[in-house]
């Protein structure tokens, strides 16, 4: 009995040291998150210090100084720890329930479907309490949860999931900035709004989204004992009698609300609920007490308060407190986690297998001859109705006598300022058809394409920065921006990812990262510059090709005339690269110049068509893929195709923008966004079969 008895005492004192561990690490970030929360109550732009805080809080300050604190400090302080709490539990519920340690209300698409819905209601002029903006934002978010999760799988732990709803949340936020164009003053502050502050007037808005987020925290903690039961997985689960489906959709319904009353409150906070778990993470594997979702969901809400509040702070005390107010606190949680993004991608094992190629399809000559006839007459067609139609609507006969100089004032004019903007959308479409076609080859990724994989996002940020700084910049000059921008992030990502010969995986998710991560910083020069030039950098970004000028175009024909020559030259060695590893070693075939060549030419096409038309998303993934279904897989046959379809696709949504709804407009990236979603999901649908 003495032996059995010491048997069954001795983990005790294990036991006891990982309560007393925990019990000390939860200590130590209640101490960092209320050091953090005093710190952030000194901060802002009035001279209040601590003790005026202390004489505030204890009713012994002046009207004006408790003024600050009570009407504007301490909301701004409650609600970064109301926001960073809900947002830390969403995301640690997510990851639990899914399997998958990228799982959070950004890569869910949560947050894009709150800001689709309460733009939509922004639209329509109805002015709702917050409870109703909450329940809305409940709706959207939820919406666009469940179709992530049903294309993706749920509990699956692939990085499927974080693909899909990157994807979703990029057509999604692209029908917002639709409807932040096109209904500005309805809509006023929403972009704004949408980087996410914490600032607050009043206790108003806390007082009501607390009680959502209790009662969300308190619908976790109820189904933390069969959450737990799911880690051990499905088939144990079952066993031991857990319904496994009603438990995480149970979960994902309350991560959503969750989200959506930090939504509502503060705007969305990027990626703190993907930082927030993380961080706690480390801490379940060396103490088992949190392991247990119960203790593992609290804290998680307490790094994500104390990753709210340390960013408010560190944001307030790196630049001037005029700028601080300006700059939302969701600019730099998206930084923080946008590097959180890469750092995991590429620290994380590849899983994936290798990219199966396209279905070897051996078309005729007579296939391709038509096609390309079909597509040549078709993009006649395209490019006559744009030249054609506008706010404006013109005769060839008008077209012949401007060509020949003799047409009338107002003709000259419509016909300078439109056919420079058609001649912008053709070369452009061809331009990111021929880069996505080069990039899926190089990599034999068939989801690559500039805009996923980053490029095209640091392109925009270096013309960005040079339209916000010097707006009187030239064509040549912000090409030049563009594409050292498209350089320096294509460096990184490629660089990052060629581990392994660039798996399918690890270069997406560095990517989507690195896309995240320039878009912080273009928010950030959009918010910090003046409002014309803002307006100006929200036009460029839509993809929109107003304004354009022949100088405009110029160094993106140079390019593309370069990169079609260099791709007709070396087709070959493009269907060998395109075809497996070994291949082109055993034909002599020296990779790694041949690759770093293509992939340095289609980072240029695609920063140069970003300088000339704005950030224009999945040209690159759909005109590749079409081309390659329609002439068989031969680059001598895809290379023309594509770029024909590219042209024919960027034109097209460049017509309907200009013409479905005017004199109003919508660029052509916004168009070509609301296609290529769901072509980019289906491919998600076709690889998972």
């Amino acid at each position: 009995m003495a032996v059995t008895a010491d048997s069954t005492t001795a983990p005790r004192p294990a036991a006891l040291t990982s309560r007393t561990g925990a019990a000390a690490v939860t200590t130590a970030l209640l101490v960092l998150v209320a050091a953090l929360a005093l710190l952030d109550i000194t901060q802002g732009t009035a001279s209040v210090g601590a003790g005026e805080v202390w004489k505030a809080l204890t009713g012994r300050a002046d009207a004006a100084d408790a003024s600050v604190v009570v009407a504007s400090r301490l909301p701004r302080m409650t609600a970064g720890l109301l926001v960073g709490a809900v947002l830390g539990m969403a995301g640690a519920a997510l990851q639990t329930v899914s399997r998958n340690v990228l799982a959070s209300p950004d890569t869910l698409a949560v947050n894009a479907g709150s800001y689709l819905a309460l733009g939509a209601v922004a639209v329509t002029g109805t002015s709702l309490p917050i409870l109703a903006s909450s329940g809305v934002a409940f709706v959207g978010g939820l919406a666009a949860a469940a179709v992530v999760l049903g294309l993706s799988g749920l509990g699956t732990g692939t990085v499927r999931l974080v693909l899909a709803g990157s994807a979703l949340a990029l057509g999604l936020g692209s029908v917002t900035e639709g409807m932040l164009l096109l209904f500005p003053e309805q809509t006023e502050g929403l972009y704004r709004w949408n980087q996410g502050s914490i600032g607050q007037n009043g206790f108003d808005g806390v007082v009501q989204m607390a009680p959502v987020a209790l009662a969300g925290l308190v619908g976790l903690l109820l189904a933390g004992r069969r959450v737990d039961a799911l880690s051990l997985g499905d088939d144990a689960a079952r066993g031991l009698g857990v319904p496994v489906r009603s438990t995480r959709v149970t979960v994902v319904v309350l991560a959503a609300l969750l989200s959506a009353s930090a939504v509502t409150l503060a705007g969305p906070i990027g990626f703190v609920g993907l930082c927030a778990p993380a961080l706690v993470r480390p801490l379940a594997r060396r103490f088992r007490a949190f392991a247990r979702n119960r203790a593992h969901v609290p804290v998680a809400g307490l790094a994500g308060a104390a990753l709210v509040l340390g960013s408010d702070v560190a944001l307030r005390a790196l630049v001037s407190a005029d700028s601080a107010v300006r700059v939302p606190t969701g600019v730099v949680t998206s930084l923080v986690g946008a590097v959180f993004l890469v750092v995991m991608a590429v620290r994380a094992k590849d899983t994936s297998e290798a990219a199966a190629p396209d279905r070897l399809r051996i078309r005729s000559r007579k296939v391709f001859v038509s096609t390309l006839s079909v597509l040549v007459l078709a993009l006649v067609g395209v490019t006559v109705a744009s030249v054609l139609l506008g706010d404006s609507k013109l005769l060839l006969g008008d077209v012949a006598n401007w060509a020949q100089g003799t047409a009338g004032r107002t003709v000259t004019f419509v016909l300078d300022t439109r056919v420079p903007r058609v001649l912008a959308a053709l070369l452009a479409g061809a331009a990111l058809a021929l880069a996505g076609t080069l990039v899926q080859a190089v990599t034999r990724n068939p989801l690559a394409e500039p805009g996923v994989l980053g490029v095209s996002g640091g392109a925009a940020l270096g013309a960005v920065l040079l339209v916000t700084t010097v707006p009187a910049a030239g064509a040549w000059g912000v090409a030049g921006a563009a594409f050292a921008g498209a350089a320096v992030t294509a460096v990184l990502v490629f660089g990052l990812a060629a581990r392994g010969g660039f798996p399918r995986n690890r270069l997406v998710l560095v990517g989507i990262g690195f896309q995240a991560g320039t878009t912080a910083l273009i928010s950030l020069l959009i918010v910090l510059t003046d409002p014309f030039n803002a307006t100006k950098a929200l036009t460029w970004l839509s993809g929109s090709t107003y304004g354009r000028t022949m100088p405009d175009v110029l160094p993106l024909l140079a390019v593309l005339v370069a990169g079609c020559a260099v791709a007709a030259v070396r087709r070959t060695e493009l269907d060998l690269v395109a075809l497996d590893e070994d291949t082109p070693r055993l034909l002599g075939m020296r990779l790694a110049p041949g690759r770093l060549a293509l992939l340095t030419l289609s980072v240029l096409l695609s920063a140069t068509a970003v300088a000339a038309a704005g950030t224009i998303g999945f040209v690159g993934l759909v005109a590749p893929h079409a081309a390659r279904a329609l002439v068989g897989r031969r680059h001598v046959r895809v290379v023309p195709v594509a770029a024909l379809l590219g042209a024919l696709l960027v034109c097209t949504a460049d017509l309907l923008g200009r013409t479905v709804i005017a004199p109003a407009q919508l660029g052509a990236g916004l168009m070509t966004a609301v296609i290529g979603t769901p072509y980019f999901l289906y491919l998600l649908v076709r690889s998972r079969r």
